[in-house]
């Protein structure tokens, strides 16, 4: 599989020391941000400050995200042309994407792949030719602007949320982009990342977006495979080699049937539990 994205690391632009960290931190991905992270007088200081860390720092294998400011801000322009085919980067992050269009005006700028940042009613609503996008690489739920103009209260289990983080999640699968979940605010309720997480992951999410450090080490631990699971899937594998090899075209494991689906399924959650392990290394 290609690389994964369990852990996604904002790290505001403005801040020297926290660029220098996140070299040392166990993220799959930064995003670098230029947007909300940075204020009004703050951000063409970050913009420069951001092009020249990236420019000659090395983040190894995790990815980096530079999510811009819009285009109809004032520093929208500036920023896309300073990242135009700055070698440093990975991919441009585009705010509050409401259609194909916002991506089209991005795309004629730059040369990097993109992603859209859907936390709009608009955005979700056109989710599915937002993902269809040639040059969209991945979707970043953002859940607090969405719940903002949904007028949606908070509730730990998101159910005001759901319309639109399952129709994100939808689009994202069928044109096989990368999605990664909103983030979690109370950065010091492990308990409440725990089971955000989990929900993100049991809807089909890659990962999570986070706001801190000290959340990193569970958003690994539950978007990866764990050794329970890629046991299961092994034995999933022997069994329907085994069933096919006596000319039979399903499996039992554990009281359950397996078919070629479930083959699939297992091979891929192998593969993405060998990369997550390449990475350790």
């Amino acid at each position: 599989m290609s690389r994964p994205y369990r852990s996604v690391l904002y790290i505001p632009a403005s801040r020297e020391r926290a660029l220098e960290k996140a070299r040392e931190l166990t993220a799959d991905a930064i995003i670098f941000d230029l947007e909300d992270a940075v204020s009004p007088e703050e951000k063409v200081r970050a913009r420069d400050l951001l092009a020249g860390v990236l420019a000659g720092a090395s983040y190894g294998a995790r990815a980096r995200i530079v999510r811009v400011n819009g285009l109809e801000t004032e520093w929208g322009a500036g920023d896309l042309a300073a990242f135009a085919e700055h070698p440093g980067v990975d991919a441009v992050l585009v705010p509050k994407v409401n259609s194909p269009a916002d991506l089209d005006a991005v795309a004629a700028r730059v040369k990097a792949p993109l992603w859209a940042m859907m936390e709009t009613a608009k955005g979700c609503l056109n989710a599915g030719a937002i993902a269809a996008h040639p040059r969209l690489e991945g979707m970043v739920m953002g859940t607090n602007d969405l719940a903002k103009e949904l007028g949606a209260r908070f509730r730990a289990d998101r159910l005001p949320l759901m319309s639109g983080l399952g129709a994100a999640v939808l689009a994202a699968k069928a044109e096989g982009r990368a999605i990664v979940d909103g983030v979690f605010n109370a950065f010091k309720d492990e308990d409440g990342l725990r089971a955000e997480c989990e929900q993100g992951r049991d809807m089909g999410f890659d990962g999570k977006t986070l706001i801190h450090p000290a959340q990193l080490a569970i958003a690994n631990e539950v978007f990866a495979p764990s050794e329970e699971e890629v046991a299961l899937a092994r034995r999933q594998i022997a069994a329907f080699a085994e069933a096919r090899a006596r000319g039979e075209g399903v499996a039992v494991v554990d009281g359950r049937i397996v078919e070629n689906l479930h083959v699939a399924s297992a091979e891929a959650l192998i593969g993405k539990a060998e990369v997550i392990a390449a990475l350790a290394v």
